[in-house]
């Protein structure tokens, strides 16, 4: 009976459990402790930021940005529509209101063409949207020059969700740095995981030193418990940031074992009619964190969805690019400028297994699969 192969799995290396131990022995275990300020410190030599909060998960700390920001209820903010939930759930939290942009082909990300032109319309009806959120997809950086050149035309704060995309670059820097804040995840499946985690970072130490301070309740200085604002449980333990540090340590093994599953997979898939690899954007060096590529039904003999089952029934993990937010049915009210790219590559768009800890044997299981389904 041959083994489940999952999309992408934890992968840990040498010292996590090292650095555990040391929050044992000297029973740091409640939230906070030196294993949170190491982690800060370190993850902002690796991305190249001056200053980060180590928080609960990615969400809490998008949630965090927009608060930073200022948005509030009624506001708008843009967004990729071609994304996670999770990036755009914090606008709903706020009560503020998320405008969704659709993708280009070359990187799957925010269009900036598209962007520039709805900024433009929206300023001269006087109605800017109070953030742009930009989402780094599947560990590639969207094309963030021309999108920022907008937002500081136009004074619009730019938040970046780097989620997906610890590792990558754009024209050498990482993405998730260029913006007024830069949020990261280290959930489960990403390319390091904390067990469950999130990072903030910015230039500005008020926005960081502010973020930790909402995300430990709110608390004033103050030898009793006072309150003058409304916080959030949102810190990572001192515990999950020892994880973290292991982590943070072979992050580029794990890059390189992603990019050679691509490549692998490229190799001995991009030859067959119908499958097209998702691209590698001219601008920068995407980290593969899920090999995606999209099927053309007609040409291949079997559309996405068949695939995705097909490779089910032999316990291959599989599965469709991310439905567009503006086709979700909690955000069906909400406006989309443009939306036909993302919408064809959720219908045929196909992520494969990708961790960082496949086997040979298990890739070529999943390239024999694929390869038998093409000759049906």
């Amino acid at each position: 009976m041959s083994n489940q192969i999952l999309l992408s799995t934890p992968h840990m290396g040498d010292r996590e459990q090292d650095f555990v131990k040391e929050a044992f022995d000297t029973n740091w275990i409640a939230p906070l402790g030196p294993h949170v300020d190491a982690f800060e410190r370190e993850f902002c030599q690796v991305v190249g930021s001056s200053y980060a909060a180590a928080l609960s998960s990615g969400t809490a700390a998008l949630h965090l940005a927009l608060k930073l920001i200022g948005v509030d209820s009624g506001d708008e903010v843009f967004c990729s529509t071609l994304t996670f939930s999770a990036s755009v759930n914090p606008i709903a939290y706020l009560g503020a209101k998320p405008v969704f942009i659709d993708s280009d082909r070359i990187s799957w990300n925010m269009d900036p063409h598209l962007f520039q032109e709805a900024i433009e319309k929206r300023a001269k009806l006087g109605k800017l949207p109070k953030a742009v959120i930009l989402v780094h997809l599947y560990g590639q950086s969207a094309d963030i020059d021309p999108i920022l050149a907008t937002c500081n035309r136009y004074d619009i704060p730019l938040i970046e969700d780097a989620a997906e995309a610890l590792g990558a670059n754009y024209k050498g820097k990482s993405p998730g740095t260029f913006g007024r804040i830069g949020i990261y995840s280290f959930n489960g499946n990403k390319i390091i995981t904390t067990s469950g985690g999130g990072m903030l970072v910015s230039e500005d130490p008020k926005l960081t030193e502010k973020a930790k301070f909402l995300a430990t309740q709110s608390r004033d200085p103050a030898a009793h418990y006072q309150h003058s604002e409304i916080g959030y449980n949102y810190r990572l333990s001192n515990v999950l940031a020892g994880i973290g540090r292991g982590q943070l340590l072979v992050l580029g093994d794990r890059v390189a074992a992603r990019r050679r599953n691509f490549e692998i997979y490229e190799q001995a898939l991009g030859n067959l009619a119908g499958i097209e690899f998702m691209p590698e954007a001219p601008w920068g060096i995407a980290t593969r964190w899920l090999t995606c590529l999209t099927i053309d039904p007609i040409t291949f003999g079997m559309n996405r969805e068949q695939i995705r089952i097909a490779l089910a029934e032999e316990k291959i993990e599989s599965r469709p690019v991310w439905k567009p937010m503006h086709l979700q049915p909690v955000f069906k009210d909400c406006e989309c400028i443009g939306g036909a790219i993302a919408e064809d590559l959720f219908e045929r768009g196909l992520c494969l297994p990708s961790g960082s800890n496949l086997s040979n044997e298990d890739l070529d299981r999943v390239i024999q699969t694929i390869k038998k389904l093409r000759n049906q």
